[in-house]
């Protein structure tokens, strides 16, 4: 398809977005010889008000390389919709802009809100090995809504990708995989620092929840425009007061488990 003046214009702007919000190229990752204490994070920076350092190596940060590899190309489909959208080929593109929109008329909360329901009413619950053939398969957000269908990394991906489209700062969106101790599975959420606290934005209800509200979880990774870093020896987030967010109570939409593998 021969591109316009226009079009070429904002396919170099949104690529050069993409590698900046989601680019591979981490230098503090990758630097050898660094030492743990410099790739610690402040407590405070991250949700759950753990420490956690970055992976330079690994099979879940690999999985998010080709994610983020992805996702610039899909930047770049996401960029001519936007400039045309009468002529735009990829219904997913359409679809995925509009939830943009219309988290972008809306504020704070507000806009958070928007985009975990949007999502979860748009992505049916299934599983990788029903919907591919294997287990732990990650995809991008246009391919997620182009199948119609996902597990929890996908709702989680497409998430922290609407939520940066809509503005938020990079700095304020984490994929965070927690070990639900309960079931005995994999979890992943996005997540949203709001007023500076994280909200967790989760498949599983449409209501989003603080950190500091979760139950019966254990945080092991969090992903943020960086790459992957691990949480040290986290505690169970568990408590005798409050209501048990792991209860069937509180789960307003049926999930397919996950079976991510770090």
């Amino acid at each position: 398809m021969r591109l316009s003046g226009h079009s070429r214009a904002w396919r170099e702007v949104i690529l050069a977005c993409g590698l900046l919000w989601f680019g591979t190229a981490d230098l503090r990752a990758e630097t050898p010889g660094s030492s743990g204490a410099q790739d610690l994070v402040q407590k405070s920076a991250e949700p759950f008000g753990l420490a956690a350092s970055a992976l330079s190596d690994g099979g879940l940060r690999q999985k998010w390389l080709g994610v983020q590899r992805r996702l610039d190309d899909e930047m770049v489909q996401l960029a001519l919709c936007e400039g045309d959208r009468d002529g735009c080929l990829s219904p997913a593109a359409l679809q995925f802009l509009t939830i943009i929109d219309a988290a972008k008329l809306r504020e704070g909360r507000a806009r958070l809100g928007e985009i975990n329901r949007a999502l979860n009413l748009a992505i049916r619950p299934v599983s990788d090995l029903k919907q591919y053939g294997e287990i732990d398969v990650w995809t991008s957000p246009l391919a997620t809504l182009a199948r119609g269908g996902g597990d929890c990394e996908d709702y989680a991906i497409a998430k922290f990708v609407a939520l940066r489209l809509a503005g938020i700062a990079p700095d304020d969106l984490r994929i965070v995989i927690m070990h639900d101790t309960i079931h005995g599975e994999d979890h992943a959420v996005a997540a949203a620092r709001l007023d500076g606290h994280w909200l967790t934005l989760d498949n599983r209800r449409m209501a989003m929840v603080e950190d500091s509200d979760v139950r019966n979880y254990r945080p092991t990774f969090v992903i943020d425009r960086h790459g992957v870093m691990q949480y040290g020896d986290a505690p169970l987030l568990a408590g005798t007061t409050g209501r048990d967010l792991a209860s069937p109570v509180a789960v307003t939409s049926l999930a397919e488990p996950s079976q991510i593998r770090p």
